[in-house]
């Protein structure tokens, strides 16, 4: 069963979603195997999807993570880059292989790929029609349900992706307080406010002041700079550690001085540290916050959420998006919201994310490799490699093994993660390091 080692961990029979489906053979790498080649996908001849996706998609994905260069280096041979399948926390590649996925959709999946009742609650919302010129009682539903379990919530608005959220966030704070600078730590997507990519104007970022993250010095030194024009301080509150009481409280105390707004961005760690994210762990409530992610586990979806007076400023603005309030991902977020009111998946989710992060390190321990360490938190973990070509060639001979590392920050548990994914997690990263080791 894809919850068995958490329901064995304490969780009661009552708290248990009703209607449970048996999912045991998640766990098995057969049962996610397609029955005959005509499962997956037709390739063209002598082509692989890699190649071809190279031909019509620029960058060879639509995600930059995800991109060939992002998953394994960028003087990596060929490796698998898509899949035909996704069930709990194995995935079955473009080569036919099935592999344990401790990525998790970059952090987008905790309950784990396919868990039915999700998948049971979006195939009710899409065979009752998701979408239509009127809105679906769904967003009012999840709405309601968010403004109990976040601390700043007091109103919501539904968008598609953490990029859209953080951009109306500031939009907001900016409409709300009638100044135009913020100071800004973290990432914050892509749009141009957030980015100095090429093709994004240097006025688009003028008044956007960036500060290192947990730096409560240059944090201030930017509040001062700012002066009477600061309209908000928008913060991503945890960046591969938890940050400093210091630093989450001194962002607060400035923007009460000033009449600034905070905001905090929780994409990452809301549904995931905690429901109502780092600012139910830390107690220091925001003025406006931004979720995705984990919240649809998996579904696009995202909020911008706040406290009332902010959130009417967006009616002052121009905020929307065509399918903002369609009613699929908005399923699979009153869905996922069910399982944190009936369990503790956030404890799930760190004691699993424990158990992945012990494994990795005791394969480090054991096969004697240097300039490797494993670091962040429970839920969110990641590897850190001294020499970028050691990290790529680690990532290609787990791949060989069964399991699939994230490049960089993060890896993130998920509730599927059981036992047998950590025995098979823990033997792909020592047979892994012991072979570098060896090839040294």
């Amino acid at each position: 069963m894809v919850f068995k080692r958490f329901f064995d961990r304490g969780a009661s029979a009552e708290s248990a979603p009703a209607e449970p489906v048996d999912d045991s053979a998640d766990t098995a790498d057969d049962a996610l195997a397609p029955e005959d080649d005509s499962a997956l996908p037709e390739d063209a001849p002598d082509r692989g999807w890699t190649a071809r996706a190279a031909d019509v998609i620029p960058g060879g994905s639509s995600t930059g993570s995800k991109r060939p260069a992002g998953l394994y280096g960028a003087d990596a041979p060929t490796a698998p880059t898509h899949f035909v399948q996704a069930s709990g926390c194995h995935v079955v590649a473009d080569d036919g292989e099935t592999y344990v996925d401790c990525t998790m959709a970059l952090g987008a999946v905790a309950l784990g790929y396919a868990e039915p009742n999700v998948t049971r609650a979006v195939i009710d919302a899409v065979s009752a029609g998701h979408v239509s010129g009127l809105n679906s009682t769904l967003e009012v539903a999840v709405a309601e349900r968010l403004c109990g379990t976040i601390a700043c919530a007091e109103g919501v608005r539904f968008l598609k992706s953490g990029a859209e959220a953080t951009s109306a966030a500031v939009r907001i704070a900016r409409t709300y307080t009638g100044r135009e600078v913020v100071v800004a730590s973290g990432y914050f997507g892509w749009h141009d406010w957030a980015s100095d990519a090429a093709g994004v104007p240097e006025n688009a970022r003028r008044d956007v002041l960036r500060v290192p993250f947990d730096d409560p010095a240059a944090l201030e030194t930017a509040v001062q700079q700012a002066g009477n024009r600061l309209a908000a301080v928008i913060l991503e509150p945890v960046v591969e550690r938890m940050p400093s009481d210091t630093w989450i409280a001194r962002a607060r105390e400035l923007c009460d001085r000033h009449g600034a707004a905070l905001i905090f961005d929780e994409m990452k760690t809301g549904f995931r540290l905690a429901p109502g994210g780092f600012q139910e762990v830390s107690g220091v409530t925001p003025d406006l916050a931004t979720f995705g992610k984990a919240m649809a586990n998996g579904y696009p979806l995202a909020a911008v959420c706040g406290r009332k007076d902010l959130m009417a400023a967006a009616n002052k603005t121009w905020i929307s998006s065509t399918l903002a309030g369609e009613a699929s991902a908005l399923a699979a977020a009153l869905a996922v919201l069910e399982w944190h009111a009936q369990a503790d998946v956030c404890d799930a989710l760190a004691t699993n994310g424990r158990e992945m992060r012990h494994a990795v390190e005791a394969a480090v321990q054991a096969s004697g490799i240097g300039g490797v360490t494993v670091e962040g938190l429970d839920p969110m973990w990641f590897l850190r490699f001294a020499d970028p070509a050691m990290e790529s060639a680690f990532l290609l001979r787990a791949m060989s093994h069964g399991v699939l590392f994230k490049r960089g920050a993060y890896n993130y548990a998920c509730v599927a993660h059981d036992d047998e994914a950590i025995r098979v997690i823990e033997a792909a990263a020592s047979r892994s390091f012991v072979e570098l080791v060896e090839g040294a």
